[in-house]
C-alpha cells in the first residue's frame, strides 16, 4: 500500500467505518496519517483519595465498600458505589451502565480514573473509567494520542487504523537533502509521522511536530515567493479614472470615513489609477470598516466599465455581502449590477449567473469558490477582492481561460498578526492598516467565568431576549465526541430549550449542515425569527447582525485568543450595549492568565501581541488561533520560530538553485509541485 491507497484497504475498516472516517475528511492513508492527535493523555501514577484534588483528572486505587446503590432520575439510571483506600472515601457515580452491577464486587480492589468533584466534604467521580491495575500500569507516564472524532468512531479505532497504516504503508520519499535536514535539525518524515502518533517521549514528539509543521509552512512560503516574483512590476492593464460615483456614495453614507479609512482609500485609488497592478492587503481589527473600502474599490471598477469579483470564505458571508450591495443599489442608486454565484445554487440559477458574467451584464460578482470554476467566464475582470484570503490557500500564478488578465488584487484580513510575522506572510502584498474604529461604537463588556456561572448566564440571555435582543452561544464540537468534557452544539440546543422560557426561539448552526440550511438559519437569525443561535465557530468571520448583544463562548480555554476576539466581534455592532461571556471550564493559572487578556482589552492587535508573549512560539499544544491561516498542524503564533526557519531555508536553497533543478533538489521540487495542486491563487482568476 502507498499513501494514496484507500483507507478501506486497512483490515477492520469496512464501508460503515469508512463512512465515519469520511466525515472527518479521511479517505486515503495519507489523510489518516495527517490526522494528527489533537492532544495527548498522560496516565500518571495513581494518587491516594486524600490527595485527589477538586477538578483534577487522576487515578485512584482502592476497595469497594458497602452495597452498590441504584436509583432512577427520569430516563437516567444511576449506579453508585463507594471506594476506600484507608486515606478517605470516593463516591463513584455511573450513568446508564446497569450492567456494572454484575461486574463490581464489594470487597474487591479496583482502579478508577476520572475527574474529581468536591461537594462539601464528599469527593465524587462521575462516569470514571475502570482499569485492571496491571493494564493501567503498562500505560503509566506514556503519551497516549487523543484524536478529533465523530459520533460512532472511537479513539481506539483511530489508533488501531493509524498503527496499521504506519506499519504497512510504503515510506514517503524524503524531499529534503541531507544537508538541509542536518542544518535545520529535522528528522525524516517517516520518523516524524510515527513519532507524532506514538511518541516515545515528549522530546521526540517536539522534534516530530517541528518536522511536520516545517513541511506545511515550506510550500506555502514557496508559493508566496513565486507570487511575489510574478506580481512585481506588473503593468496595470485596467487603469482607472476617479469618477463621481464614489464621491456621491460617500456623501450619502450615514457615517463619515475615519481618518484611517480615508488614508487607505487614497492608497487604493492611487494603486488602481497608477502604472502597476494593485497588490494590496487591508489589515484591520474586527469592526474597523474594511468592507466599505472594498465596496468603494469595486464601485470605482464598475464606474470605469469593468467587472469586479468579491470572494468570501463561506456561503453565509457571500450571501450577506450580496444583500448588503443590493441594499446600496436600492438606497443610493450606485451603478452595481450584482450577481451571486455559490456552490449550492441550482443548475438553472448557475447558468443564468454564468450568462450575466460572460456577457458583462453583471459588473459585480459575489460568491465563494464557485467564482473560479471553469464555467465562470468573465467579460472584463479588473479587480478581485478576497475576504479572509488565507482560508482559501494560494498556488502559483497561472492563466485561467476567460478569467481576466492581471486583475488588481485587494485582500482583507481581520486577523491581527504581529509585524514580525506579517513581513514573512504578506511579503507579496503592500499592507494598509485600518487602525481606528468608527465613532459611536459602544465598547463590549467582557467577563471570564467558570461553569458555575451558567445558570446566571442563561438568566441574563433570557433578560436580553425579553428586551428584544439576540444572543450567540458557541460550542467547540458539533456533536458529542470522545471528549465528553466539551460542550457540543447538538446537545446544547436541547439544554437551552429546557432552561429558557418557552417563547425563546433557539436554533443551531454548524459546518456540517448543507449550505442552503446554513443560509436559511442565518437569514432567520438576521430577520429575528431566531432569538438564540447555538453554533460552532462557523459564525466567526464577518457575520453582521446588529441586534445581537450577547456572545457566550463555552470551553473558551479551547480556543486561541485571536479566534475568541473574532467571535466577540459578532456583537457590539449595533446601538445597544453588548456583552461577551467566556466560560473557562479548565481553571488553571495558565488558562486564566490568557483569558484575562481578553477580559481587559478589545484591541485585537494588542491581544495578539500579548498572547504571543505569554504563550511563546515553542508551545507544543497551543489551542489553534483564528482559522485564517488554516494549516493542519502549524500555527503562525505558536510556531513562529519554525515559520522563520522555513522562510530562511527557502531563501537559502533558491539562492543556490533558483529552479531546484539539481539532482539533490528534485525530490523537493516534486513535493512542491504536488503540494500546490489543490490550492488556489486568486490572482489567477
Amino acid at each position: 500500500m502507498d499513501v494514496n491507497s484507500s483507507i478501506l484497504e486497512l483490515k477492520g475498516v469496512g464501508e460503515k467505518t469508512g463512512k465515519l472516517f469520511a466525515k472527518l475528511d479521511i479517505r486515503t492513508l495519507n489523510d489518516l496519517l495527517c490526522h494528527v492527535p489533537r492532544d495527548y493523555e498522560i496516565y500518571e501514577d495513581p494518587v491516594s483519595i486524600a490527595q485527589a484534588q477538586d477538578k483534577a483528572l487522576c487515578a485512584v486505587c482502592g476497595t469497594l465498600t458497602g452495597k452498590l446503590g441504584e436509583r432512577r432520575a427520569g430516563s437516567l439510571h444511576i449506579l453508585t458505589a463507594a471506594l476506600s483506600d484507608g486515606t478517605g472515601v470516593m463516591q463513584l457515580h455511573f450513568f446508564n451502565m446497569p450492567y456494572l452491577k454484575k461486574v463490581l464486587k464489594p470487597g474487591e480492589n479496583y482502579l478508577f480514573r476520572g475527574t474529581v468533584k468536591s461537594r462539601g466534604n464528599a469527593k465524587i467521580m462521575e462516569q470514571p473509567r475502570m482499569f485492571r491495575p496491571e493494564e493501567y500500569h503498562r500505560q503509566t507516564n506514556r503519551l497516549l494520542p487523543r484524536y478529533s472524532l465523530t459520533k460512532g468512531l472511537t479513539n481506539q479505532a483511530v489508533q488501531k487504523a493509524v498503527k496499521q497504516a504506519l506499519e504497512q504503508c510504503q515510506a514517503p520519499e524524503e524531499c529534503y537533502d541531507g544537508e538541509t535536514l542536518d542544518s535545520c535539525g529535522l528528522m525524516s518524515r517517516q520518523e516524524a509521522l510515527y513519532a507524532v502518533h506514538f511518541p516515545p517521549d515528549r522530546e521526540t514528539l517536539i522534534r516530530a511536530r517541528k518536522r511536520l509543521v516545517f513541511d506545511e509552512f515550506f510550500p506555502f512560503l514557496y508559493l508566496l515567493r513565486r507570487n511575489r516574483q510574478l506580481g512585481e512590476g506588473l503593468k496595470n492593464d485596467y487603469p482607472m479614472l476617479e469618477t463621481a460615483d464614489t464621491v456621491r456614495f460617500l456623501e450619502q453614507l450615514p457615517f463619515p470615513l475615519t481618518k484611517a479609512q480615508q488614508k487607505v482609500w487614497q492608497e487604493i485609488r492611487e494603486d488602481m489609477s497608477g502604472p502597476n497592478c494593485m497588490n494590496r492587503l487591508i489589515q484591520g481589527d474586527v469592526g474597523s470598516g474594511k468592507t466599505i473600502l472594498a465596496v468603494l474599490a469595486l464601485l470605482m471598477t464598475a464606474a470605469n466599465g469593468f467587472q469586479g469579483a468579491l470572494m468570501a470564505p463561506t456561503e453565509v458571508l457571500a450571501m450577506q455581502h450580496f444583500e448588503t450591495v443590493r441594499g446600496y443599489v436600492k438606497q443610493y442608486g450606485v451603478c452595481f449590477r450584482p450577481v451571486l454565484l455559490t456552490g449550492s445554487m441550482t443548475a438553472r440559477e448557475k447558468r443564468e449567473a454564468y450568462r450575466q458574467i460572460e456577457t458583462g451584464e453583471a459588473n459585480l460578482i459575489i460568491g465563494t469558490h464557485a467564482l473560479i470554476q471553469d464555467k465562470a467566464v468573465y467579460h472584463s475582470l479588473a479587480l478581485v477582492v478576497t475576504d479572509e484570503q488565507h482560508r482559501f490557500g494560494v498556488r502559483q500564478r497561472e492563466t485561467l481561460a476567460g478569467k481576466g488578465c492581471n486583475p488588481h488584487i485587494l485582500v482583507m484580513s481581520a486577523t491581527p498578526i504581529p509585524r514580525t510575522l506579517a513581513i514573512i506572510l504578506y511579503g507579496d502584498l503592500h499592507v494598509s492598516l485600518v487602525n481606528e474604529l468608527p465613532q459611536g461604537r459602544i465598547p463590549i463588556k467582557n467577563c471570564v467565568v467558570n461553569d458555575s456561572y451558567r445558570p446566571a448566564a442563561y438568566q441574563f440571555i433570557a433578560a436580553q431576549v425579553a428586551q428584544g435582543r439576540q444572543a450567540y452561544v458557541i460550542c467547540p464540537q458539533v456533536e458529542e465526541g470522545e471528549n465528553q468534557d466539551l460542550e457540543n452544539v447538538t446537545d446544547y440546543v436541547g439544554k437551552l430549550r429546557a432552561v429558557l422560557p418557552p417563547q425563546v426561539q433557539v436554533a443551531s448552526l454548524h459546518g456540517r449542515m448543507r449550505p442552503a440550511d446554513k443560509n436559511r438559519i442565518m437569514e432567520e437569525f438576521a430577520a429575528h425569527s431566531i432569538d438564540v443561535l447555538v453554533s460552532t465557530t462557523v459564525i466567526e468571520v464577518g457575520i453582521n447582525v446588529p441586534n445581537a448583544t450577547v456572545m457566550m463562548v463555552e470551553n473558551a480555554e479551547r480556543f486561541g485568543l485571536a479566534q475568541l476576539h473574532q467571535l466577540r466581534g459578532r456583537v457590539g455592532r449595533g446601538k445597544h450595549q453588548s456583552y461577551c461571556i467566556f466560560v473557562n471550564t479548565k481553571e488553571t493559572e495558565e488558562t486564566s492568565k490568557r483569558l484575562n487578556i481578553l477580559n481587559g482589552s478589545n484591541d485585537g492587535f494588542q491581544i495578539a501581541s500579548e498572547d504571543l508573549k505569554l504563550r511563546g512560539p515553542g508551545e507544543l499544544f497551543g489551542v489553534r488561533q483564528s482559522g485564517e491561516l488554516a494549516f493542519r498542524m502549524g500555527d503562525i503564533y505558536t510556531d513562529a520560530d519554525v515559520l522563520k526557519l522555513a522562510a530562511d531555508t527557502l531563501e537559502h536553497l533558491l539562492q543556490q538553485d533558483p529552479e531546484l533543478s539539481e539532482s539533490r533538489h528534485l525530490p523537493l521540487r516534486r513535493y512542491l509541485e504536488q503540494s500546490v495542486r489543490d490550492t488556489v491563487d486568486f490572482r489567477s482568476i
